[in-house]
């Protein structure tokens, strides 16, 4: 199923079952793709406050929930909070 069908059930609430299932597996690819866009930030150059400021969060808040989910291979100085 496509993401826009899953968004398409989760807005739906004839369903509650369906649409709580839906919205879960939103929940994880909207998480994949926050950690993906995160990694790219890095590797351009970005800072951990640029990265909060793009996500509407604290620098902290953002640098406690990727530090570690983070690839490695990222540059440590990039790395830091």
């Amino acid at each position: 199923m496509e993401s826009s069908q899953i968004a398409a059930v989760a807005a739906d609430t004839s369903d509650p079952r369906a649409g709580l299932r839906a919205v879960s597996s939103l929940r994880l690819l909207a998480d994949t793709l926050e950690l993906l866009q995160v990694e790219a930030a890095l590797r351009s150059g970005m800072s951990w406050q640029d990265i909060a400021d793009a996500l509407g969060v604290t620098r902290q808040a953002a640098h406690k929930k990727h530090s570690k989910r983070i690839d490695p291979t990222i540059p440590t100085l990039r790395r830091n909070a």
